[in-house]
């Protein structure tokens, strides 16, 4: 059972300039406060260290955009997702127009091996568009 942790309230000394800057990216965002904004900062900060250190296993989030008539690309795509040491979680295919498919897929493993997936399948022949979103469980 999770357990509601204790707030602890601190003071952060910036220079007026760049206090401007992060209340503006503040409102920009939608943030409610300062501290929700500060929190969200220091979270990103935690899974970008996992996908560093490759120290526990993460989740990624790999956004294609390919041609579907090119001659055999969707099993090499399908190939290339089975030859590596990471789990499908999910898969996602929408017919954007007659060209054109997107595929989106939930990936779990080590850091290295979603890192080398995402490289392998931005590089197939028709493949238009990739991108990988790096996330991670983050407990705090």
């Amino acid at each position: 059972m999770k357990t509601e942790q204790e707030t602890v309230r601190f003071g952060v000394s910036l220079p007026q300039e760049l206090l401007r800057e992060l209340d503006e990216r503040i409102v920009a965002r939608g943030y409610s406060s300062r501290s929700e904004f500060i929190r969200d900062l220091i979270r990103a900060q935690l899974v970008e260290e996992k996908w560093r250190t490759g120290s526990e296993p993460v989740v990624g989030v790999l956004s294609i955009v390919y041609d579907h008539h090119q001659r055999d690309l969707v099993n090499r795509i399908m190939d290339a997702q089975h030859a590596h040491y990471v789990q499908t979680v999910c898969t996602t295919h929408v017919h954007l127009d007659h060209d054109n498919c997107l595929e989106v897929i939930i990936i779990q493993g080590k850091a290295e091996e979603i890192e080398r997936l995402n490289i392998e399948i931005s590089g197939l022949r028709g493949v238009r568009f990739a991108e990988l979103t790096r996330a991670s469980k983050v407990e705090i």
